[in-house]
């Protein structure tokens, strides 16, 4: 039997017509006389129907099936009868009259219930992912990934980009992370690294005079994972020439419209606003800011400056800052409330909490006594503070207190319900400072990758003064994420040999690590920067995912492993042998 519809497409409209359907029974009732089986593809479900009276035989037939069966059933349209409708589904309306089966497959008792909602480990659906994908929540995220795929392709046609494919089998470089690495057996001694981006070669594509390149690569980091990694993950890589910040972030942002519009069908407002790197930090503790609620960092170091308590003059002194969070109308948090809090600041870095209750042009607090009215009023003028109000203060170095705070500001958030669901507040971050000091190794280091452009007139400080700067980098973050990086690149040979040398690079290392991407650049290089999305994230946001995991198909676990396949896994004596490798004991 040839199918002639899928099982989510029959309506009323298909009354009296000749069907043949093919699915997997999702389940299966029998009500005496008749049978009725919902017949489930990745469309839909439709209700096909035994009537004994009909077919006896096509009856007792129907009575041997069982869930996950694979079956294929030829049959009339109608409507179903008046009071029996089902209109959660779109084939409420109708029910199929069975003329004909064929059993396609039989199947064993599934490990768990091929239901929406089913609770179900991470283990035992990783391990049976070909059932998990059954299910319509993981099917449905598979679904908008490829919207997704087909929307970013068809809207970077149309504005002039090629797609061109980069290797996976390339050279190890430096980027961050640790490189997987593939022994070659024609070249004994020597390794292929598995591609952390494809960073080098698109910057090859722009001296090749590609103009505007993408790519949906596969990238691959050996590194210790969490809920939003995994060693190998998605990016959409972006690459354009003769352009600068503002075409790359414009461009980005229509591409993120039409992606939302097209693919759960949610309007964005663009431009998305933009803060420089310093500013953030200072509002909100992190460069991957949560915008959706307020209670943002507030600096009160001035303000409290020349009090009476020696804990906050003493880091005052020494070059430290004070700074604080207005959890408005939790005066009536209680002690033991309080505490945890302070705990929770302490896990995070601080080395306490103090607070202050605010009350009708006072304050309730153990340190309440050490400032004066002045320094009080100005305290809850600055931090636009009312009755009922909570002050949370830490003291530190800067980089203490705005990470304590920053992450202290999210957890009360997620604790007190103050983020409100189903927004998605994108924000771009700009202006990052190209360098960042390595007290361990006592030298400067690039903050993104070394063949980041800095501001031209910043070019003045990179071996004077390094931490003034500034990088033409750009992250844009969404709702306290960071779903995409990006940069403007260096496109002149010197340019690039200075900043090597300014992280601790000497020219022949330059040459063995870099060497092709020089040489290419001393062949005439546009000026060129790009920006890659990480596809795996942005799709676990929009479909509301806790974890990467769940729109990824055969993903690996924390540990990185595959659960279903078994990988990673022993290989034979033999393979090792023709690669020239031995394993310790």
């Amino acid at each position: 039997m040839k199918r002639t519809h899928n099982c989510g497409e029959l309506t009323g409209k298909d009354t009296g017509k000749e069907v043949v359907l093919a699915g997997w029974v999702h389940r299966r009732r029998d009500h005496g006389g008749l049978i009725f089986i919902d017949l489930r593809d990745r469309e839909g479900i439709t209700q096909v129907v035994f009537n004994p009276e009909s077919s006896k035989e096509l009856h007792q037939a129907a009575q041997s099936l069982r869930n996950e069966y694979v079956v294929a059933a030829e049959g009339r349209v109608r409507n179903r009868p008046k009071g029996t409708e089902n209109p959660r589904i779109k084939t409420g309306e109708i029910e199929v009259e069975a003329a004909k089966l064929t059993v396609l497959s039989a199947a064993q008792t599934p490990p768990f219930e091929i239901e929406d909602e089913s609770q179900i480990s991470e283990e035992l659906r990783f391990t049976y992912r070909f059932l998990d994908l059954r299910r319509k929540p993981a099917r449905d995220k598979l679904i908008i990934r490829h919207k997704v795929c087909q929307i970013t392709r068809n809207f970077l046609d149309k504005e002039g980009f090629i797609e061109i494919e980069t290797p996976i089998l390339t050279k190890s470089t430096p980027e961050g992370a640790r490189d997987y690495l593939v022994p070659s057996r024609v070249n004994p001694g020597k390794f292929f690294a598995l591609p952390q981006s494809p960073q080098l070669f698109k910057q090859i594509l722009m001296v090749a005079g590609m103009d505007k390149y993408f790519q949906i690569a596969k990238c691959f980091r050996d590194e210790d994972l969490r809920a939003d990694r995994q060693p190998e993950f998605t990016q959409l890589d972006i690459e354009m020439s003769f352009i600068d910040v503002d075409d790359i972030l414009d461009l980005t942002e229509r591409l993120m419209k039409e992606i939302f519009k097209k693919a759960i069908d949610l309007d964005l407002k663009i431009p998305f606003p933009r803060l420089k790197h310093r500013e953030t930090v200072d509002r909100f503790g992190t460069d991957k800011p949560d915008t959706r609620f307020g209670m943002e960092l507030i600096d009160l170091t001035d303000t409290l400056k020349g009090g009476q308590f020696q804990t906050f003059e003493k880091v005052i002194t020494a070059g430290g800052i004070v700074k604080a969070l207005n959890f408005k109308g939790k005066a009536d948090l209680s002690r033991s409330e309080i505490d945890v809090l302070t705990e929770l600041a302490i896990k995070l870095g601080a080395k306490g909490l103090a607070w202050f209750k605010a009350g009708d042009g006072n304050v309730e607090s153990p340190i309440a006594k050490f400032f004066d009215e002045a320094r009080i009023k100005a305290m809850l003028k600055k931090t636009d503070a009312a009755k009922g109000d909570l002050i949370l203060l830490v003291a530190d170095k800067q980089d203490i207190v705005n990470g304590a705070l920053g992450q202290l500001r999210l957890a009360i958030a997620e604790k007190y319900g103050l983020i409100p669901k189903g927004s998605f507040n994108f924000l771009w971050v700009v202006e990052f400072p190209w360098f960042k000091y390595n007290d361990e190794e006592k030298r400067w280091e690039a903050e993104h990758h070394p063949f980041t452009a800095p501001y031209e007139e910043d070019l003045q400080f990179i071996e004077s003064a390094p931490q003034k700067v500034r990088a033409k980098a750009y992250d844009l973050v969404l709702n306290g994420v960071e779903i995409s990086s990006g940069s403007i690149r260096i496109h002149d040979r010197q340019t690039q040999s200075r900043i090597f040398k300014a992280i601790g690079l000497s020219d022949e290392e330059a040459e063995a690590r870099f060497g092709f991407l020089l040489e290419a650049f001393s062949y005439g290089a546009p000026p060129h920067g790009g920006i890659a999305p990480g596809l795996d994230r942005l799709i676990a946001m929009m479909t509301g995912s806790a974890s990467i995991r769940d729109v990824i198909a055969f993903p690996k676990t924390q540990k990185a492993v595959c659960f279903m396949t078994g990988a990673p896994s022993d290989v034979s004596e033999k393979q090792l042998k023709e690669l020239g490798l031995s394993l310790k004991k």
